[in-house]
């Protein structure tokens, strides 16, 4: 499918299955509105799927792999090669997000999109766009043409999983110095100055975080990035993981499942994805607040508050994965509450 025809399949939530669905959380045994968000949650999947009687299906953690050639600048204190060895570990179960995952049940699908040396692992799904993207400190990371293609490999990710029976969905990542093309990205999209979006990321020191800010600032300069256009942000100092993302968030909408956001990195190629299909919002759904210093500020931008605070800031999609838990929760009181009649007391009423 691609990004035009995605965008076009983008339709609004069902209000009439979100309305029954929140009426019947009225009739259940406990205090109105008492389980707060989780009832949100539920209601909103109901919207999502378009069915009054909503259910979990498999659940899938998309994980897009890819490399960043500003790595070269020395803005990471690891080298590139750890991108491979962390995704092929993942196919090995060995991986943060891989344990975490089996606790919700959860699948987990690595993505090659962009890692920059070839990578045979038959765990891996093989997509790659480029051998990583280009240093941004030098020009653009990547065609525009690329960009949109790597978005298409989200979308085609969500729908090829969709087929296999999973409806819904958590977005993961792994790069090295993708924490580099997020803080760009961010700084440009929310008008915010480098310094105030940008952390150390995977254990830098203060003079490294200093050089990093350098970076990004010539990053953004050099290639004369529009603000008013996401794909031209993406494309220049973004990277092809982020970009994978971005289509699986308008992938999820177009194909109305419903998709967990992880943290920092994750949360760019949403604000990315709701710049460029607003409509696609209601589809996606918060886990964390990341440690990150944009954490905050990308989700507010977003419309999304975080289920979850916990300091985190891993990446994998290790959050997104803790969303599926709790929409575990949701639907287990949803579906095994009693009612007001069944409890044999009287029922609540609203009151103003």
């Amino acid at each position: 499918m691609t990004l035009e025809e995605a965008i076009k399949k983008v339709q609004p939530l069902d209000e009439e299955a979100m309305e029954y669905t929140r009426a019947r959380w009225n009739t259940l045994g406990k205090p109105l509105h008492s389980l707060g968000r989780l009832e949100e949650m539920v209601t909103q999947f109901a919207g999502i799927y378009r069915d009054k009687k909503p259910h979990l299906g498999k659940k899938a953690v998309i994980v897009m792999a890819a490399d960043n050639g500003v790595v070269a600048e020395g803005v990471t204190q690891t080298g590139q090669e750890v991108t491979k060895t962390v995704t092929e570990n993942m196919t090995k179960h060995n991986a943060t997000i891989c344990i975490m995952s089996s606790m919700s049940g959860a699948d987990v699908y690595p993505v090659d999109i962009g890692i920059a040396t070839d990578c045979d692992n038959p765990g891996v799904l093989p997509r790659k766009i480029k051998y990583g993207t280009d240093n941004m400190a030098k020009g653009p990371a990547m065609s525009r043409e690329e960009a949109i293609k790597a978005i298409e490999v989200g979308i085609d990710t969500v729908a090829e999983l969709k087929e296999k029976g999973y409806n819904v969905f958590a977005t993961g990542e792994m790069g090295i110095g993708n924490t580099t093309t997020s803080s760009a990205v961010c700084s440009v999209l929310l008008d915010q100055s480098v310094e105030k979006v940008t952390g150390k990321g995977a254990g830098l020191t203060n003079k490294d975080l200093e050089h990093k800010i350098e970076v990004i600032k010539q990053s953004i300069a050099l290639n004369q990035v529009d603000a008013n256009d996401p794909i031209d942000v993406l494309s220049k100092v973004g990277g092809l993981d982020i970009a994978g993302m971005v289509g699986c968030y308008i992938g999820g909408a177009a194909l109305q499942v419903p998709v967990f956001i992880d943290g920092f990195i994750s949360s760019v190629a949403a604000l990315i994805a709701i710049r460029l299909v607003p409509e696609c919002a209601p589809y996606l759904f918060p886990s964390h607040c990341s440690n990150e210093p944009a954490g905050n500020l990308i989700l507010d931008a977003i419309g999304k508050e975080p289920y979850i605070l916990a300091n985190m800031c891993l990446g994998e999609g290790t959050g997104a994965v803790m969303g599926f838990t709790i929409a575990d929760y949701a639907f287990k009181a949803y579906w095994e509450l009693p009612s007001f009649e069944q409890t044999n007391f009287g029922t609540y009423e609203e009151l103003n």
